[in-house]
């Protein structure tokens, strides 16, 4: 049977939003059970209209509605590694909500020696983790230091004029500037979400505002909203906390 997309997306919704397996199940968390019960209705009310399918083949179709779902899934979010299907939100793991045909290298950049230095400055500076950084730019620019985002935003971690004018970059183009400007940034974020560096990623992307006016103070919180985040915030979370990972001895 084929799901309509209308059908597949309303499943997509209730399985990435609590965390609910294909059988409507909610781990360890019984707060989403109406979700968990919505997500089994649907399943159930979208086989029995197929006609050809009876309540007894329920389990046995699951599997199939499974397949057809990653398969809509990697339609429209784009290839993702086999290795990169969750992420770690402190003790809370992630579905991957990466999309827009984007594909997360398992590799590592090579960083420049110079760029290297200024990371490492920076962490010490302000109390960022120097993963984290690299992780950043990586997402950000792939080391690029003099690349210009649609929206403005220019140089290693993509500062936007008006953040940079706030940080005291001059330049944004400059590497120096930008890393350490970039990471204050950053380390403000980190400090205003009260250490929870997920949601201080989602705020850096979409804007500590935005995030704030989600009702997002901490990774708890972002986890169960995060559906109410841009998707390129959804993504880019994933991507930095995926490229992370990377760079972490």
């Amino acid at each position: 049977m084929q799901i309509d997309p209308r059908t597949m997306e309303q499943l997509i919704s209730l399985q990435m939003k609590n965390s609910i397996d294909l059988q409507g199940n909610k781990a360890a968390d019984t707060s989403g059970d109406i979700d968990g019960s919505l997500f089994d209705i649907l399943l159930q009310e979208m086989m029995m209209a197929d006609g050809s399918i009876t309540a007894d083949d329920y389990e046995d179709q699951i599997s199939n509605i499974e397949a057809q779902l990653n398969n809509y899934l990697n339609s429209i979010n784009g290839q993702v590694p086999e290795s990169s299907d969750s992420y770690n939100i402190g003790s809370i793991t992630m579905n991957n909500p990466v999309s827009s045909g984007q594909h997360i290298s398992s590799s590592r950049h090579e960083i420049a020696a110079d760029i290297q230095q200024l990371i490492t400055e920076a962490a010490g500076r302000y109390g960022v983790a120097p993963s984290l950084i690299q992780a950043v730019i990586e997402t950000e620019s792939s080391f690029n230091p003099k690349v210009v985002s649609s929206a403005g935003a220019k140089g290693l971690m993509q500062l936007m004029d008006g953040t940079a004018r706030g940080l005291g970059v001059t330049d944004s183009f400059d590497p120096a500037q930008n890393i350490d400007g970039g990471t204050r940034y950053l380390a403000n974020l980190i400090r205003r979400f009260g250490g929870n560096e997920s949601t201080a990623l989602a705020a850096y992307n979409a804007g500590p505002g935005r995030v704030q006016r989600a009702g997002i103070s901490n990774d708890q919180e972002l986890m169960d909203k995060l559906h109410l985040l841009p998707r390129e915030t959804q993504n880019y979370v994933f991507k930095v906390m995926n490229a992370r990972s990377k760079y972490e001895v």
